[in-house]
This record gives structure tokens, sequence and C-alpha cells, in this order.
């Protein structure tokens, strides 16, 4: 893989170097914005359903409604912003974030705030590959750029720790709209900051036509896929409609890539994916990332439903996982220059697997000091080791002129990712959840409407063990747990398997020191 340089942009020559890190903390403060409302929402989750009587299959919508429009676009913002300007596409994107929070906000059906986060994913898609694709402009020395990408990729991860904690304080004062209201101070202290700290990042000067057939595909393909897995529960997996959607999906997705290698001017040259260290950094972000956002979806809700935590109290116990992160991106970018790429990052994949077994071992007594906290900061250590050096892996693998669709790419691979997470262990959870629940004797004495609530999602159940009587309360909200735990340990194995068994293929794949590796072996110093 050949490592490329991009010129610095219009940072005054002399400046003192302190402008650049200034630029890094804004461009994070952007990234840690639209990451942040990936899992901010999920402490809001039981109050929404209650509110706007959602069912599990709803409160995933709310959560992938986002995740799925910010996945779906991320290659059309990169491009964008090559196109217009990084920082213009940047502020637009923040700008348009803000606005759309009100919307989200005022939110008076699960329709319109299901829209509304559709909407912001959209507007997300335009700040998240500029932030990246601006770091490898102001950054032009490859040493100094290691340590930047170490710092995005840090934040990334932290931000979807950090989503549950702010979340969860502001639901202890206010409504579940705070969580969207929160938006508007958030991107006034971005929009500052971008403006006053960050340079233009300059345009590509022959941007060929617009692929709006290309953008149409992808958005098209991974739409139905995400689709199909959440509706598998209710469908059935072995549905037509269910087996049809994969089907036709990934048909979408064939015909998208060649179409893109056919176009003079596409969105995305997948003939990148060719380079198996590429391609492979990829992959291994994206099944850190399916990993992560699922488990935090599930996570908060046994915080909640079965260890009985308040909303804030459950965003602060999951704090630790933002902590173990921050303190091992660094390390990670350190360690590569004496083990290389390949053997960090699938350390990283097998320190997630061992942490997701751990979970295995839970149920409705485990102590969080004990097993909770350890699988944790294991899945933190191991979303740690992976994520900053394939994030620079992905980064150096083509030219300045295309860094916002090598941005994207990285994006796109972390939020398709997180999404699919979010449907497949969601889905799995509901799917033994339902069963459990349907053959459970206390359930089965209610009458048919407050057993049918019980029986769509967890928290709906038990809000109706809170209304039950006293002695029929008690064996209700024992069902539910029992039939929660027994959904979160079978939907954990997937994540296990796919960590687990990703880990040697992706040694194989990552392996030999490249320039990537070199870029990083002196950027130890730059943290530690």
């Amino acid at each position: 893989m050949t490592q490329t340089s991009a010129p610095p942009i219009d940072i005054p020559a002399g400046a003192p170097a302190s402008r650049r890190w200034f630029a890094l903390v804004a461009l994070c403060l952007a990234t840690l914005m639209v990451m942040i409302d990936n899992t901010i929402v999920n402490v809001a989750l039981p109050t929404i359903s209650r509110d706007l009587a959602a069912s599990s299959s709803g409160l995933q919508w709310v959560v992938d409604a986002y995740t799925l429009a910010f996945a779906g676009l991320l290659i059309t913002g990169g491009h964008l912003g090559d196109r217009f300007g990084r920082r213009r596409t940047l502020l637009v994107g923040v700008i348009g974030f803000a606005v759309v929070s009100v919307i989200a906000a005022e939110s008076g059906s699960l329709a319109m705030l299901i829209a509304s986060r559709v909407g912001l994913g959209v507007f997300a898609a335009l700040v998240f590959p500029a932030t990246l694709a601006l770091l490898t402009s102001v950054f032009p020395d490859p040493r100094e750029r290691a340590a930047a990408f170490g710092a995005w990729a840090a934040t990334t991860g932290v931000a979807v720790a950090i989503g549950p904690v702010l979340g969860g304080w502001l639901l202890e004062h206010y409504s579940w709209a705070s969580v969207f209201w929160v938006n508007l101070p958030f991107a006034a202290v971005v929009v500052v900051a971008v403006v006053a700290l960050v340079p233009s990042g300059g345009r590509q000067e022959d941007v060929g036509g617009f692929d709006v057939i290309g953008l149409l595909l992808s958005v098209a393909a991974m739409g139905l896929l995400i689709y199909s897995v959440i509706e598998g529960p209710g469908h059935g997996w072995t549905d037509a409609r269910t087996v049809g959607g994969v089907i036709v999906a990934l048909g979408l997705a064939a015909v998208f890539v060649r179409r893109e290698m056919r176009s003079a001017h596409p969105i995305l040259d997948v003939r990148v994916f060719r380079n198996r260290q590429f391609a492979t950094a990829s992959a291994l972000i994206a099944l850190a990332f399916f990993c992560l956002f699922g488990f935090i979806f599930l996570v908060t809700q046994y915080f909640q439903a079965v260890k009985g935590y308040g909303t804030l109290s459950a965003g602060l116990h999951t704090l630790p996982f933002a902590v173990v992160l921050a303190l091992v991106s660094p390390l990670a970018m350190a360690l590569v220059r004496y083990l290389g790429v390949a053997t960090v990052s699938a350390t990283g994949a097998l320190m997630m697997a061992a942490g997701f077994a751990l979970v295995e071992l839970t149920d409705a007594d485990s102590s969080y000091w004990g097993l909770i906290i350890c699988s944790m900061s294991l899945m933190a250590g191991g979303l740690g080791l992976i994520s900053g050096p394939c994030t620079h892996v992905v980064m150096n693998a083509l030219p300045p002129a295309q860094a916002g669709a090598g941005a994207a790419v990285n994006d796109t691979t972390r939020e398709f990712g997180g999404a699919l997470g979010v449907a497949v262990l969601g889905s799995a959870l509901s799917s033994v959840y339902l069963a459990a629940m349907s053959g459970s004797p206390a359930v089965a004495e209610l009458p048919d409407s407050a057993r049918a609530a019980a029986e769509t999602s967890v928290m709906a159940g038990i809000e109706v063990a809170r209304q039950a009587p006293a002695q029929m309360g008690d064996a209700i909200r024992g069902a539910v747990q029992d039939a929660f735990v027994d959904g979160l340990h079978q939907s954990v194995w997937i994540a296990v398997a796919a960590a687990g068994l990703a880990a040697p293929v992706m040694w194989w794949g990552l392996r030999e020191r490249t320039h990537a590796d070199a870029a990083v072996v002196d950027v130890g110093s730059e943290f530690i």
C-alpha cells in the first residue's frame, strides 16, 4: 500500500504547530456531535415506548433510521465535500443537523420521530467524512497525521459510550425531547470552532459528473437489507419477504459495484477494494462497530429492565467503556510500531470476542463490578486496538484528492456495521423474548391487551408488571427479566462468533508491515 501525503492547506506558513492541534479539537467536536446521536437516544427508548406506543421494531427504527440514513449517504457526503469544499460541506451539515433536531424534539408521533431521525442522518453524512478528510489535509506530516487519526478514532468510539451518559442525565431532569434539544448548543459551539480554527480544505478541480444512479443504488441496497433484518422476527426468518428482501438487496449491491466500475465519475471507486489490506481494514472496522452498537442497544435495556437502574444510572454504568477506550486508543497506535497493524488489530478482535463471551455468564443477579465491567473493559480495549490502526490503513490507501471518498468508506463501514449490529442483535433478542413470553404461565393469565403489550418489548413488559397487582407483578417481572436475559445470551453469541472467527482472517488480510505501519512508527511519542 502506498502512503500519500496531502499538501498542507491554508494554514499560513510559519504558523505555530499548535494551530493544527486546535483544528483537530474542533473537528473532533464535530465528530463527537454526530456520533453521540447514535446512542444518546438509547436510554430514552423506554420513555419513547410509553409516550409514543412504540413496539420493539419501532424502537429499533428510532435507532436505525439515523444510522441507516447516515451510512447510506456517507459516500455521497464525502463526494460532495471533495466537490464543493470540505469545510463548507461540514458547516452545512452541522447547521442542518441543528434545524432537524428541533423537529425531532417536537415530534408528536413515532412516524414523525423516525422521519426526523432520517433527516438527522442525512446531515450527519455531510459532517462525518469531512472531518476525517480535513485531518488528512491539515496534517501533511505522516507522524502527526497518524496521531490525529488515533485521536479521531478514539473520539468516535468514546462518543458511542458517552451518549447513554448524557442521555441519562437529561432524562433525569427533562423529557425525552431533551436528547434532541441538546444538539442546538452543541452545534453552535461546533460552528464557531470550525469557522475559527479549521481551514477550508479545498476541493477537486475536476470532479466530473454526479453519479445519481450510483447514489440511488447504494441507498436502496443498504436500506432494503437493514429493513429485511429488522422485520425478520415479525415476518419470520424463512418468510419470503425476509429472504427475498435480503436477496434483492445483495443484487442491488452487485449492480452498484458494476455501475461504479464502469462509471467515468463514480461516487466510489470500488476497485480500491482489490487492495487486500484496505478491504480487510474496512471489514474489521465494520465488524467492530457491528458488535459495539448492537451491544450498547442491548445493555442499556439490561441495566434498566433487569438491574433496575434509572436512566442516568444506566448511562453512567456504561462510562467505563469510554474510559478504557480513551486509554487504549493511543496505546494501540504506539503498539503498531512494534507489532504491526495485523497483530494489534487481530488481538483487538479476540479481546472483543472474550468480552462478549463473559456476557454469557451474566444473569439478573450478576455484580456490576464483576463480570459486567470486565466484559465491557475487554470490548472497549478490543475496539481501541482496531479502530485507530485500521482507520490509518484505510486513509492511506487513496490520494489526497480522494480523501473525502476514503473518509466516506471508513465512515460507512462504521455506521453500516453499527446499523446491522442493532438490527441483527436486536432482532435475535426479540425473537427469543417473544417466544419465551408467549409460553410464560405468568403472562398467560393477563388480559389480552396487557399480554400483547408485555410481549412487544422488555420495557413494556416491566411497565405491565408495575401496573399489575403486587402478587402478579412480581411473577410477571421475573418472567420478563428471565426472557430478556435468555434473549441477551442468544443474541450475544452472534457477536462472540463473529469477532472470534474474524480474528485469524483479519490477521491474514492485514499481515506484512506496510507504509501505513511505518507512518505510525513514531506516533507513540505524540501521546505518551
